[in-house]
Order: structure tokens, then sequence, then C-alpha cells
């Protein structure tokens, strides 16, 4: 294929330098990428599921061999720290065994009656060629997620990575077909908000999408027309609450900063919110505010830095006008506040107090290191506060009672449930949102089975 394309710039977070200008697709590029996918699906889903698995598990050998070389590039464009890309790149790794390893029980035909010479069954075929519009935060892990369960399933994939991403998915693509995945499979669309728009006018027979609310509300509204599956997966206002019989206030403290300010804070299911139990507030407070105050700053690629730049520059502008807003409404900042003067999109971490959920601070997606933390009576007054937003991603509660737990996360409207635990995906169960954070699964076995459609079989002889 042969296109005149424009060039697209990619920016290192930590510089502002130009890493590379690099060819944006246009619509008839996009197009024929599209009809070479089409045409090769068919070919894909013929190979055995056996072979599809063990091409996905070379594609995981793939991402070790050249974890250092993945990780300099995932840093150079969205700035996280080293360490942090390294683990990225083994999370991915982690969630291809998983799937790789339950790909047959659940993707293969299931028998469900022999009865009289009568035989009922579910196969599970494959949606056709679907589109994964992916995020820039974790372009490994919210990719994984997708296009691995779609190939498994004999799916033909294109891929379109953030713009902020761009690099990362063209090592993805690279890796996928080294690894066996066939040529035509898997595409890469390259660009920003145009390049969507022209995936969205393509006939797909899937959409899923990893990123905003009003970016997955406006994709879900342009393709439902077409009456295919489409899932989103959105933000979150997460919130997390501290019991007053926890043990340990000092190791709760840390493992709670960690899950709220961990990549920046640049995650959906990052911790946003805290409410902490008016006993044990005082306490939690002054070690939280400790434990931020150890971490380093600075460039992503020296050793023992947490926390390096923002990905994305118009960030700091949301984060600016959020603690504004919070100190004029009467919080107090005891922690950071400020952008962190020089090149690169650094952003102090941030610790507001006395805050209330009539400031943006404790209502609307921060996506960067602040946080939010309020004094609460009980559970009840938690729960409360809990539930009072427009997301529904994931709900932390820690205390020393698994029974107290539990009972507070069944009254909260969220995905998941973290019980003295936080910020944490795991491939054996189902990544999902409610309300504003999405709809539809992935992971578990459901995403494995949410990029095909069943057909049953009754068969009398």
């Amino acid at each position: 294929m042969k296109f005149n394309l424009p060039d697209m710039q990619i920016i290192n977070p930590a510089t502002e330098e130009i890493i590379k200008d690099i060819a944006e697709d246009t619509k008839e590029s996009v197009g024929d990428k599209f009809r070479l996918l089409k045409a090769a699906q068919a070919g894909w889903h013929s190979v055995p599921l056996q072979q599809r698995v063990q091409v996905l598990k070379n594609f995981s050998s793939l991402l070790e061999q050249h974890i250092e070389a993945l990780a300099s590039v995932l840093t150079s464009e969205v700035g996280k720290p080293l360490q942090q890309s390294r683990n990225e790149v083994n999370g991915a790794r982690a969630r291809i065994k998983w799937l790789t390893e339950n790909a047959e029980k659940y993707l293969s035909e299931e028998t469900m009656t022999v009865d009289k010479g009568l035989e009922e069954k579910i196969a599970y075929e494959p949606l056709g060629v679907v589109c994964n519009i992916s995020a820039w935060n974790y372009p490994y892990l919210v990719g994984v997620n997708v296009f691995v369960p779609a190939l498994l399933a004999g799916n033909a994939v294109m891929y379109k990575p953030s713009e902020y991403a761009t690099l990362t998915g063209l090592e993805i693509e690279k890796l996928l077909k080294q690894a066996g995945v066939p040529r035509d499979v898997f595409h890469v669309a390259i660009g920003g908000r145009n390049t969507g728009e022209y995936l969205l006018d393509l006939p797909f027979d899937g959409y899923f999408f990893t990123g905003s609310y009003k970016t997955g509300k406006y994709i879900y509204e342009r393709v439902a027309p077409k009456m295919v599956p489409c899932q989103c997966e959105l933000g979150g206002k997460d919130p997390l609450y501290v019991a007053d019989d926890v043990a340990d206030i000092k190791s709760v403290a840390a493992a709670t900063a960690d899950g709220a300010f961990y990549n920046n804070g640049q995650s959906c299911c990052a911790v946003e919110r805290i409410y902490v139990h008016e006993k044990v507030y005082d306490r939690y407070v002054d070690e939280f505010v400790k434990e931020v105050s150890t971490w380093k700053k600075g460039s992503p690629t020296e050793q023992g830095v947490y926390i390096g730049p923002l990905t994305r520059k118009d960030q700091l502008v949301v984060l600016d006008n959020q603690i504004t807003e919070a100190t004029q409404k009467g919080a107090t900042v005891i922690a950071g506040g400020n952008r962190i003067s020089g090149k690169g999109y650094y952003f102090e971490p941030t610790v507001v107090i006395n805050a209330n959920h009539n400031m943006s601070v404790m209502r609307e997606e921060s996506f960067g290191p602040v946080i939010g933390i309020m004094k609460v009576k009980d559970d009840d007054e938690a729960v409360t506060l809990m539930n009072d937003t427009d997301y529904g991603l994931t709900a932390s509660v820690y205390s020393s009672s698994q029974d107290r737990a539990k009972n507070i996360l069944r009254q909260v409207n969220s995905g998941t449930g973290y019980w003295n635990c936080c910020d944490r995906v795991s491939a054996a169960v189902p990544w999902s949102g409610r309300k504003h954070s999405g709809f539809g699964s992935t992971l578990s076995h459901a995403g494995l089975r949410a990029f095909t459609k069943p057909k049953a079989y009754q068969l009398r002889g």
C-alpha cells in the first residue's frame, strides 16, 4: 500500500522534544486496511484454536525478550518511569498467560444436552473484523484486554492506539506478526480524532473502546445504527474507605497512596477520592503525607523515580482548576498543589483535605496526581458518599473485618469491589464498569466470549 500521508508529531512529555514525525492514516488507507482484514479473517478462523493459542504465547515470549527496548519506547512517549513501564509489559504477559491457558475451555464447542438421539450444542463463532480504539495510559494492558482474546477467538483486528502511544502500538503490531499472526489479520490505524472518525464509518463487526466517558458516549451513539456489539471501558472516580478498625494505619496509608498516585494517577481504576473514619482520620492523613513526601520526582529514565511527567499537557490545566476551585471553597492543600517548573509536564503529588462533594476534585475525574480526602462519622456516611458519583468502576474498603467490608461493597454500585487492596486488575475476573464507567466485560471467561457470537446447534439423528 502506498499513500501520501500527513505527518503527526510524537512528543516526549518529559522533555517536550519531538521524538518522531510519523505518517498518519487517511480515510483511503484505513479503508484499504479494513478490506485486507476482511479478506483474511476467515483464513485465521480456520486455523485450529490450539495453534492460535500458541501464536499468542509466542507474542508473550517476545514481550519478555524485548522488554527493555519496549519499556524505553513506552516511557519516551507516555512519560511513566521505566520501572513502571517494565511492570506494565510484565502485567500484560500475566494476562496473556491466563487468557491463553483458558481459551480452549471457554471458546470450544459445548455440548449441553444428549438425550434420545438429540444433541444440543453451543459453538462460539468470531464476530469477524473488530475495531479496537485503545488508550494511552496503559497501552499494553488495555490493548491486551481486547486484541488478545479477539485474536484467540478467530477475529481480525484493526487496532488504533492512542496518538499519545503510537510508537508502542507499532511495536505491538511488529511483535504480533513476528509471533505468527498473519500479516493482514492485524493492522494498526495511526492518528488522532480524524482517524477514529474514519473507523466509525466502516462496517466493523464490533467496536471496543477504552477511554473517557465523553468519547465513549460519542462512539456508542455513532455506531448504534450498525447493530453490532460495542463495549466501552470508560473512566472512574474510584472511592476508597478506611474504616476505624484497620490494624496498621501506616501500611494502609502507604498502600492507598500508591493506589492513588501510581502512574501519576493516570488510571481509570486509580483511587480518586478517599473517605476516612473520624477515629483514625488524623493518623491516616499524617502517614499518607509522610509516604507521599518520600517519593522521588524527576526524569522517568532516572533510577528510583516514582513521579514522572503527565502524558498530556492539557491535564495540567485540569488539575490546576480543580485545586483552585477546592481551595476557594474551603479545602486545604497539605502537600503539593503546583506544577513543577522547567521542561516537561510535571505536577507535584497533591493532597487536599477538608474536601467535600461541592468540589470537582471529589466529583470529576482528576486523572493525575491529586487526591481529595474526607472525614466520615460511620460506614453509612461512607457508603452514601461512595455512591454519590456518575461513575461505577471500582470501590475499595480497608478494614480488619471481611464481613464488614463486603457488606459495604455490596451497597456500592461498582463493577469491582476490593477488600484491603485497590487499583489492581486480574485476568481471572471480569473487568467491567457501571453508569458512566461503561458497559460490557473484558478479561475472565466473559471477556473471552465477548469477541464471539454463540450459535445453537440442535442435532437429531
